[in-house]
């Protein structure tokens, strides 16, 4: 009777010794890294081929390829290729270039959903930051998820907070991107 108590008192030791041997990764609440950048976006309306940098290229039935649709542009789909720069003037030397894609998915207000990279090759980065996310466009200030990275960011995560800093119609946009990267190899 003795020796089944006892056992069961020794798993329990050894269960509490166990899990409580190893605290696991250590969460890290505050960036260890932290980037601004800015990316334009020149979306193709039929007679900016020149100066374009993105183009629907999927359209619901009551919409067209070169403007985007009416309800807030439910179902319209964009690629881009935007240049990235270190402050708001669309003529700066870009860094690099935003390369991904965006649709929008709802209905009754503007949002669209996101999927891009970050891709750079200059002296100052090398390598890919990517993003996913929802963006719900009229609220000020939203984050997406920086999912990974490769080069001088491999393996990086975090949030990246991105703003409207302007726009001119259905035709420009410039985001403002705040990355703040919370894993860092």
């Amino acid at each position: 009777m003795n020796s089944p108590i006892s056992f069961a008192i020794f798993v329990i030791f050894l269960f509490f010794l166990v899990s409580s041997a190893h605290p696991g990764m250590q969460r890290q609440y505050y960036p260890c890294k932290n980037l601004v950048f800015y990316f334009h976006d020149v979306i193709y309306n039929g007679q900016n081929a020149d100066n374009a940098t993105s183009a629907i290229v999927g359209a619901p039935q009551w919409g067209n390829l070169t403007i985007l649709a009416d309800k807030f542009h439910f179902g319209n789909i964009a690629v881009f290729d935007d240049p990235i720069t270190l402050d708001n003037n669309f003529h700066s030397t870009p860094v690099g270039r935003a390369q991904g894609m965006y649709f929008y998915d709802t209905k009754n207000t503007f949002t669209a959903w996101l999927g891009f990279s970050f891709v750079f090759n200059s002296a100052q980065h090398k390598g890919t930051i990517n993003f996913i996310g929802a963006d719900p466009i009229m609220v000020k200030s939203r984050d997406i998820s920086v999912v990974g990275g490769t080069g001088d960011f491999f393996m990086h995560r975090g949030i990246a907070t991105i703003m409207t800093d302007s726009f001119e119609g259905d035709v420009y946009f410039r985001l403002r991107v705040d990355i703040k990267f919370y894993e860092c190899w």
